[in-house]
């Protein structure tokens, strides 16, 4: 699936099973709390902190999408096309990052 048909898909669920599109505001704090979700995952899972046993059987995978449902809710309602919009942020970043990275001691 690219881009431009997930973005299909979510308006799609949208009318059929939503009543209409939070607002961007309401949607913007959504994708906060989605992202701290991700956030307290990694935290614990992969870093320092240990994991609670009410934290242990979530899935990052479902969380990931969840940020990406509401990034997707955004693009839609701001007409933005995000298939459009992430390629040129491609070209962008391998034109900018190649050398950059390639040359980065700390990457070695």
């Amino acid at each position: 699936m690219n881009i431009e048909n997930a973005q299909k898909q979510v308006d799609d669920w949208i009318k059929n099973h939503g009543v209409r599109y939070f607002n961007e505001l309401t949607n913007m704090a959504q994708l906060t709390e989605e992202v701290g979700e991700v956030a307290r995952i990694i935290a614990r899972r992969y870093g320092e902190q240990s994991e609670k046993e009410s934290d242990k059987n979530k899935d990052l995978g479902e969380e990931l999408a969840d940020v990406m449902f509401v990034v997707l809710c955004l693009a839609n309602q701001t007409g933005i096309n995000l298939q459009d919009a992430f390629e040129k942020k491609l070209d962008i970043k391998t034109k900018r990052d190649h050398d950059r990275h390639h040359n980065n001691q700390k990457l070695k």
